[in-house]
């Protein structure tokens, strides 16, 4: 397991892939899985690595509270892809460390079938607990105006970068460029929100977060569904 060195574009790559279809490295919510992967990026992924650069922009809003974050950090090997070398060269040694960290009680030093049994069916228990929705779920139809810096933005890629955002709660629909004038054309959204998980405030700041195509975003229409 693991995305190669992230410090170069090929390790950055492997992390954009992996992260296309996710919004955190593991789980449902920010844990210390993605701390461990943040904190082995030396810097913002470049604007056509749109999955990567979403989920960092992402995680660095948490880098004041991330010490609270869930879950026990692991050594970067013990992420990502099982189809990619760990490259790290802690591997070996972090493995020993988390060895000794029995989440159960256990006093044996290599984890018994019963325990794994235990700790499989324990998580199942959780991720199932965290799918439950409430029987009225409050949501919202947002159109939202995604702005580019000039008639020379690609607007494809623009579109793409606002797609790449995922969330709990939040559903992508129909698009269509309009334009504003002098030959630009702005992007215009729909999506669906659950109030409770995803708000404008949030939408924005990923989305502007891609500087390099986006100008401005902007709440056409707000209505409760």
């Amino acid at each position: 397991m693991g995305f190669g060195d992230l410090k170069t574009p090929a390790g950055l790559q492997v992390l954009n892939d992996y992260l296309a279809d996710k919004s955190y490295i593991e789980g449902y919510v920010p844990s210390q899985a993605d701390v461990a992967v943040f904190e082995a990026v030396s810097g913002p992924p470049p604007a056509d690595l749109c999955h990567a650069l979403r989920w960092y922009n992402h995680i660095k809003s948490y880098e004041k509270e991330k010490a609270s974050l869930p879950g026990v950090k692991k050594s970067l090997g013990k992420y990502g892809p099982a189809s990619v070398e760990d490259t790290t060269g802690s591997g070996t040694a972090d493995a020993k460390d988390d060895d000794d960290i029995d989440l159960f009680g256990s006093d044996d030093e290599e984890e018994s079938e019963e325990a794994k049994r235990l700790r499989e069916e324990r998580l199942a228990q959780y991720e199932s607990k965290k799918a439950k929705k409430p029987a009225v779920v409050a949501k919202s139809s947002i159109l939202l105006d995604v702005k580019p810096w000039d008639d020379e933005t690609d607007m494809t890629k623009l579109e793409e970068c606002v797609r790449s955002i995922q969330a709990d709660g939040l559903v992508w629909g129909s698009s269509k460029l309009v334009p504003v004038g002098y030959g630009i054309k702005k992007l215009q959204i729909q999506c669906v929100v659950e109030d409770d998980k995803v708000g404008t405030d949030m939408l924005e700041e990923q989305i502007t977060a891609f500087e390099d195509y986006v100008q401005s975003m902007d709440v056409a229409a707000f209505n409760k569904i």
